[in-house]
């Protein structure tokens, strides 16, 4: 089965699903441009950003469809009309202000599922809806920590079991194989599918493309077996479009990757 949607003649932008965002900082602006480029790339019927201006002003110089929000702008009133969100890439726990707090904890709150990453992992306790994190394995070993769990270093499954069940939220472990964890104890593992994502930005373009897949899916995510499995097929289509960039062991960025996404999108939706 594929979670990846094909528009047909009833479809229109909110139907094809409207991702929330909430991602990249003055420090890392960057990690906005990819994650959204990613989720339009992948297919997302409308992308909205909430950002510091110096985030929106370069995601709309590459991406001028998304609809873009101060992040004074509270999301309450907003909720209702974003399917899933995507919190954290390119932010810093350590820096983060007060209204980018109360925004990703209402976001958190809203009930609509969260792709959570990076930044925002702190916070991810107060999710009321489905929650799929995203963490690199020094990300998770602080929030197992942050928790009080205590496991094995070297057991990465132990350690991706612990953070599932006590988060309730889908796990993805990044790394050379990704694993996924759901809170039920089912866990699946995609090998990469080339190594040349070992570069800066590449976890951004996956949480997008995650994004977009949940967003358009957000019924569906209620059940965590279903969302482990469009993590998994997001983690996939992220190493498919890595090896069509990389094709003859060419060394590639992160957008290359979020480019090379509508033809690693055709191909899965072919098979």
């Amino acid at each position: 089965m594929t979670w990846l949607r094909r528009p047909g003649p009833a479809d229109d932008k909110r139907s094809m699903g409207v991702l929330g965002v909430m991602t990249g900082s003055d420090r890392y602006p960057g990690a906005a441009v990819l994650g959204v480029e990613a989720a339009w790339r992948t297919g997302a019927g409308m992308v909205r950003l909430w950002a510091p201006r110096r985030v929106q002003d370069l995601v709309l110089a590459r991406r001028p469809e998304t609809v873009c929000h101060d992040l004074s702008e509270q999301p309450d009133d907003a909720a209702a009309d974003v399917d899933a969100w995507l919190l954290g890439s390119g932010q810093d726990a350590r820096e983060r202000g007060s209204a980018l707090r109360s925004a990703l904890l209402a976001a958190l709150a809203s009930g609509a599922p969260c792709v959570v990453d990076a930044g925002a992992l702190d916070l991810v306790g107060g999710h009321a809806g489905p929650a799929v994190i995203t963490p690199h394995a020094g990300e998770l070993a602080r929030l197992l920590a942050q928790l009080g769990i205590a496991t094995d270093d070297e057991d990465e499954r132990m350690r991706g079991t612990c953070a599932a069940a006590a988060l309730d939220a889908v796990v993805v472990a990044k790394g050379a194989a990704t694993r996924v964890f759901a809170p039920g104890g089912r866990t699946a593992t995609v090998a990469a599918a080339t190594h040349r994502l070992a570069t800066a930005g590449t976890g951004d373009v996956l949480a997008g493309i995650l994004g977009a897949i949940v967003a358009a899916n957000a019924a569906a995510a209620s059940d965590a077996s279903d969302l482990a499995a469009m993590a998994a097929q997001a983690v996939a289509l992220h190493g498919a479009a890595a090896a069509l960039a990389a094709e003859g062991d060419r060394p590639i960025v992160a957008l290359d990757v979020a480019e090379r996404l509508p033809e690693a999108v055709a191909a899965a939706l072919s098979r």
